[in-house]
């Protein structure tokens, strides 16, 4: 499996990256966000969501499992953390094979229920403000998604 590796080193680059890759998004696109408190998971989602012509502000769903917001096309925004058991059935199948973008965060939590063909995201601290962000496609769909990104 091929990984993609850019550094930034504040958090307005990383939320840049994450609009620009905003960009290449379909519907039934599913990115999983892995990184520590802190990361930039949700810094990042921001920027998806205004490379998705979301108006709304976009905050952490952590006490509400999903949140949706409407724009270019709907963005599902999910924070598994708290999700008790991986194996309850929560309908996330429902939003994976739906007409927008799934980010979820924490999304190794819930890994059985995961579509085979996604885009993993991980965000590393390199310090304060700098971020490592690896990018790991599983499918063809998201291989190619990330040979444009960094062609």
């Amino acid at each position: 499996m091929n990984q993609f590796e850019l550094n930034t080193t504040n958090s307005d680059e990383t939320s840049q990256f994450a609009e620009r890759l905003a960009s290449f998004l379909q519907p039934g696109d599913v990115i999983a966000l892995e990184g520590d408190l802190g990361a930039g998971k949700t810094t990042f989602t921001k920027g998806l969501a205004r490379g998705l012509e979301i108006k709304k502000t976009v905050n952490s769903p952590t006490f509400t499992i999903i949140k949706e917001y409407s724009g270019k096309f709907p963005l599902y925004h999910m924070d598994v953390y708290r999700v008790a058991d991986a194996y309850e059935d929560l309908g996330f199948d429902e939003y994976f094979e739906g007409d927008g973008v799934t980010v979820v965060e924490w999304a190794h939590l819930i890994e059985e229920q995961l579509p085979s063909e996604l885009l993993t995201i991980y965000l590393y601290h390199k310090d304060q403000d700098k971020r490592k962000i690896v990018l790991q496609p599983k499918g063809q769909r998201y291989e190619h998604l990330c040979k444009e990104i960094f062609a």
